[in-house]
C-alpha cells in the first residue's frame, strides 16, 4: 500500500467519521424539535441549564453552611443516663476490690447534678465532696488533681482534691465524674478512672 492509498483511507474514514456525527444529533436535541412548541421551549430551557447544576449545588451548600453558622440553638453532646449507671457501677466495684466505702457523684457540662450513688458505709461528707470534685474536674477541664491554682478553690463549688476526673467528647469536657471517701484523694481517683473506664471507647 502506497503513501496515496493510506491518505486516501484516512480521507475516507474522516469523512465516514464527519457523516456520523452529523447524524448522531443530541437525543436532547431531537426531543426538543419533535414536541409542541411549548414544550419544545421548556425542554430546551432545561437543557440549556443542565450544565449550571453543580454551580447550583455548591451554591446551596454554601447558603447551608451560612445558615448553620447564624442560627440561635447550638446542639451539645450530653453523657446518656445509661453511660453514667455504667460508670457509677464500674467505680463502686472498683471501690469495694479496694476495700473503699466511697460516694461517686457524675455531673453535666452545665455543674448540674445527674447522678450520686452512696456505696454502703460511706460517710455523710463523702456525698458533698464527691460532688464538688466532680464540679471541679469539669469546670477545668482537668482531673482535680492537676489543678495547682489556690485561688480557684474561692468559686463557689469547687473542691481542689484529688478524686474528680472530666469525661470528654471530641475534646471537650462533657461530664465529671467526682469520688469521695477514700483516705487519699489519689485513690478516690483511681476509683473514679475505673468508672470512665466501663465507657471510654463510647465517647466519641
Amino acid at each position: 500500500m502506497n503513501k496515496r492509498t493510506v491518505i486516501g483511507s484516512l480521507a475516507g474514514l474522516a469523512l465516514v467519521g464527519g457523516l456520523a456525527a452529523a447524524q448522531a444529533v443530541p437525543a436532547s436535541a431531537q426531543a426538543v424539535s419533535a414536541q409542541p412548541p411549548a414544550q419544545a421551549l421548556a425542554a430546551a430551557s432545561a437543557v440549556k441549564a443542565a450544565p449550571t447544576s453543580a454551580a447550583t449545588v455548591a451554591s446551596a451548600a454554601v447558603e447551608a453552611a451560612a445558615t448553620a453558622k447564624n442560627q440561635a440553638v447550638v446542639q451539645q453532646p450530653v453523657l446518656s443516663s445509661d453511660a453514667a449507671m455504667k460508670i457509677a457501677d464500674a467505680a463502686l466495684k472498683e471501690a469495694a476490690k479496694q476495700k473503699q466505702r466511697v460516694t461517686v457523684a457524675i455531673v453535666d457540662r452545665s455543674g448540674a447534678t445527674r447522678l450520686i450513688v452512696k456505696g454502703d458505709g460511706a460517710g455523710p461528707q463523702t456525698e458533698e465532696s464527691a460532688r464538688r470534685k466532680a464540679f471541679t474536674s469539669v469546670s477545668f477541664g482537668q482531673p482535680t488533681s492537676a489543678i495547682k491554682n489556690p485561688a480557684l478553690s474561692a468559686i463557689p463549688g469547687t473542691l481542689l482534691l484529688a478524686g474528680g476526673i472530666p469525661v470528654a467528647s471530641g475534646g471537650a469536657p462533657i461530664a465529671g465524674i467526682g469520688v469521695g471517701g477514700a483516705p487519699s484523694g489519689e485513690i478516690d481517683e483511681a476509683i473514679a478512672r475505673a468508672g470512665l473506664k466501663a465507657v471510654e471507647g463510647q465517647l466519641g
